[in-house]
């Protein structure tokens, strides 16, 4: 993955949105939503509000949403068993995702969806990428793994719960 990004505002950060997580958290926060088709609309519904909120409180000029693909990944081949006792996903979710992608192109948003590595590996990339150019990044997520991203230039922000990650709240909370 190779990221060349420009900016005329400095100050706004790069917003890199882990969507498999919060489609997944979404799902399982939100009561049983439909629509008035009866079709599954919860996650939908949980992951386009935090999208707009984020928007919203941080109007970046830069901002994709990364999800995992179905395809294997580097680490099904280093270990057979990796996520081998993960339940597949409900049938209520899986039938969402397509109308998630397609509005999030609809609101103007790239989507990355990158067969052999997982959704973290490419926004651990982008945010590398982007740090080492000292631009701001925003990583939206709710994986803690993706703390040992946090540096000077990078900061997690769990929309769940409103809580941001720097640097000395990565000291504080891990040590």
């Amino acid at each position: 993955i190779v990221l060349i990004m420009q900016t005329d505002n400095a100050q706004k950060p790069i917003v890199l949105i882990d969507g498999s997580s919060y489609f997944y958290r979404a799902f399982h926060a939100l009561p049983p939503l439909t629509n008035s088709k009866g079709k599954s609309t919860g996650a939908i519904y949980g992951v386009l509000n935090m999208i707009r909120r984020l928007i919203k409180d941080y109007q970046p000029e830069l901002m994709a949403v990364v999800f995992d693909t179905k395809a294997k990944t580097f680490r099904d081949d280093l270990y057979p068993d990796y996520k081998a006792n993960r339940p597949p996903m409900p049938d209520d979710l899986r039938c969402q995702f397509p109308l998630l992608v397609d509005v999030i192109k609809e609101m103007g948003i790239p989507i990355l969806m990158i067969d052999g590595v997982e959704a973290d590996d490419v926004i651990g990339t982008l945010a590398h990428q982007a740090s080492e150019q000292s631009m701001p990044i925003l990583i939206s997520t709710g994986d803690k793994d993706m703390a040992q991203l946090v540096d000077d230039h990078t900061t997690l922000i769990n929309t769940m719960n409103g809580s941001l990650l720097t640097p000395d709240a990565v000291e504080v909370k891990f040590g």
